[in-house]
């Protein structure tokens, strides 16, 4: 038996916008698996994790949406907590960053920061919008990259040649909330002290707690030097005021990590015995782990165990970051139909398959792993459908039909079964290092073998011989043995299938202590099928759901006024003298200009060869005003107006691509003049 181990281990907070995606799911799939295995070695294991509920995000979504920010985060903290147990994810405590919990402990660490000197007050110059009468986070400003000139870039970084750069840099600046050119405005901000901690955190993420990669980039910013954080944002501000400073608010990635925290405490309120400090305590011995995405390693392998220092708790045990999800080798792109919403897969798919294949990818390092639809698909039927159920299957109705459905009472081959119950060590060292590709890898051998094993006796011919009765009573009784250290294995990453499992081999749920001893002597039920094979028109059907999705995401471009739909699904098919009704015309843009109050649209005035019209086009992610007039392109003109709260729109101009900046305009060739129908 094991030495029992008391551990706690987070997930990265969802932020309370938007839905969950498979992208998000790669993290609380990977640890949930770990988790439950922790559980069923027999160790005290806590999951815990919370919504992100605040933010200048939250707050402008609600705002638009016409309902409180704590409206919106309800609604969303509902649909995450449906997504996340459709797919299994068996939280301990699911809670959220706007709680009394959290504002403690924010206040906590803040304040004990602050009387330990570690925080820092000074004037700042910021961008502020003069319409919405608010100071705009980076990402809120929009502009023109003052390295490569490239138009409709954020505020602190280029998309299209990396460059980073403050707001003050950006060319034709203007805010992305309202459209109003931003004015500098001075404003008194709180700062974190990050270099006191320098001597820490150096022994810190060279003290194992870190991935080697992880260790290695950290080193940069130490040799760049620690910068202070600003940790205040100005109201108005979705979020906790700080103590000392009225219209003043803890910036949201101050108090997301100390969700954690929250998190915990609130399990604590309610679990008999479960004491906060036995984990967060300077001196505790429990285990204390974050499971994060790469992108926010910053955060969490710097800020975090500082802040934490200085508030006299104790650091973590280790931060495991991991990589990023494409989809068939490439970013996932809802024009593709491959930004995969939870809600969406789970209509289509079961949740299992989506686990085993990501198990199936997942190393201890922080590299990207990719879904490839066909071999998700393939992999799918060949592991689990061809191998793993495909033992029950083979040998289960034997032990209906000839033995009323109860096993023998020994094995025939122990020596095959000890074999078998040796791997569980291998396996179990594999996920506690969180080598999952590697114990998938190994439980798929062992299925082979008891695949091979069931091929080698022939059961099915056993059953034509009556003097082979006990012979085939013990071949299908050891079968079904292996199926159950098999499905035992692999209960953290299939919890749904291995209930269904042992339901049917009617024995309590499995840990890994108990796997070693053999089933005999015992009844069991009749067997239903576990799982059945994917069909490429379950994947088809998953991303014609998604592109449609799309049409149906609020700030997405919209199939009628503003602009076409992008690569949408394909429609039924329509007769040639409908597709005639549609009047396709040339027309010059006479001018183009910003709409005030709309960060999509622009407002382009049309020359139809002696008419003008206006349309309200949802571009401005990929074009400025200045380059489109005198522009000829292509629009709908018997499209019937729409009234809009700008003004009427009176047509329909014609793009491709997937959205945002990659969004083109079509063009006629030259000799095209406006007006001209288009044939």
């Amino acid at each position: 038996m094991t030495q029992v181990r008391d551990i706690l281990v987070t997930s990265a907070l969802p932020y309370a916008n938007g839905p969950i995606h498979i992208g998000h799911l790669v993290e609380y799939i990977q640890t949930d698996i770990w988790a439950r295995f922790q559980k069923m070695r027999g160790h005290n294991c806590w999951y815990v994790c919370a919504d992100d509920a605040h933010g200048t995000p939250i707050m402008l979504k609600a705002r638009a949406e016409g309902i409180a920010p704590e409206a919106l985060i309800e609604r969303v903290a509902a649909e995450h907590k449906a997504d996340f147990a459709a797919f299994r994810i068996n939280f301990d405590n699911y809670h959220s960053t706007h709680s009394a919990e959290n504002r403690h402990f924010a206040e906590l660490i803040y304040n004990r920061n602050r009387d330990q000197d570690h925080i820092a007050r000074r004037e700042i110059k910021q961008a502020y919008d003069p319409v919405e009468k608010m100071f705009l986070p980076d990402r809120f400003i929009k502009g023109d990259c003052p390295k490569c000139g490239a138009a409709d870039q954020y505020g602190d970084n280029c998309e299209a040649c990396g460059a980073s750069y403050s707001p003050a840099e950006l060319k034709n600046p203007r805010s992305a909330v309202s459209g109003a050119v931003p004015e500098m405005r001075r404003s008194e901000h709180f700062f974190f002290k990050l270099a006191d901690f320098e001597a820490m955190l150096r022994d810190w993420t060279r003290g194992g707690g870190l991935q080697k990669q992880v260790a290695n980039k950290l080193d940069e910013w130490f040799d760049a030097g620690l910068q202070e954080w600003d940790i205040s944002r100005d109201a108005p501000y979705f979020g906790f005021e700080i103590p000392d400073a009225s219209g003043k608010f803890f910036y949201v990635w101050l108090d997301a990590p100390i969700g954690y925290m929250a998190s915990f405490q609130h399990l604590c309120e309610r679990t008999p015995g479960l004491a906060f400090d036995r984990f967060w305590a300077k001196d505790s011995s429990a285990e204390l782990y974050h499971f994060i995405g790469k992108d926010i390693i910053y955060f969490h392998a710097l800020f975090w165990p500082a802040m934490l220092n200085g508030a006299d708790f104790r650091a973590p045990t280790a931060v495991f970051a991991h990589g990023f999800l494409t989809v068939d080798g490439q970013k996932m792109s809802k024009s593709r139909g491959t930004f995969i919403k939870a809600s969406t897969y789970l209509e289509h798919l079961n949740p299992e398959y989506l686990r085993y294949y990501f198990a199936a990818k997942l190393g201890p390092g922080v590299d990207d792993i990719d879904l490839s639809l066909e071999d998700f698909q393939a992999r799918v039927n060949a592991d689990l459908v061809g191998k793993i159920v495909n033992i029950a299957s083979r040998t289960a109705s034997f032990i209906h039909k000839r033995f009323d459905g109860r096993l023998a009472a020994s094995l025939p081959e122990p020596a095959l079964f000890a074999e078998f119950v040796a791997a569980g060590e291998s396996i179990a060292r594999a996920y506690d290092q969180r080598e999952l590709a590697r114990a998938m890898r190994e439980i798929m051998a062992l299925a082979d073998r008891a695949n091979q094993y069931i091929d080698e006796q022939a059961p099915w011919v056993m059953a034509k011989a009556p003097e082979r009765v006990a012979e085939l009573h013990g071949v299908c009784t050891l079968g079904l043995n292996l199926f159950r250290l098999l499905i035992g294995w692999l209960r953290p990453v299939l919890p749904g299938t291995a209930e269904a499992a042992e339901e049917f081999l009617r024995i309590e749920p499995l840990t890994w202590e108990a796997l070693p001893k053999p089933l005999l002597d015992h009844r069991i039920e009749t067997f239903k099928p576990l799982m059945t094979r994917i069909e490429r028109s379950q994947i088809d059907a998953m991303l014609a759901a998604s592109r449609v999705d799309l049409a149906a995401t609020p700030g997405a471009v919209q199939v009628t006024p503003p602009v076409a739909s992008l690569d949408p699904p394909l429609a039924d098919s329509i007769d040639y003298d409908t597709f005639t009704q549609v009047d396709l015309r040339i027309a010059r843009i006479v001018e183009a200009s910003l709409v005030e109050g709309a960060d999509k649209l622009l407002r382009l005035r049309l020359d139809l060869g002696g008419e003008e019209r206006q349309v309200f086009a949802g571009i401005r992610a990929a074009y400025t005003p200045e380059s489109l007039t005198g522009r000829l392109t292509v629009m709908v003109a018997n499209l019937a107006p729409r009234k809009m709260r700008f003004g009427v729109s009176e047509g329909m101009v014609l793009a491709a691509g997937p959205g945002g900046k990659d969004l083109f305009l079509l063009s006629p060739d030259s000799g095209a003049t406006p007006g001209m129908k288009v044939k």
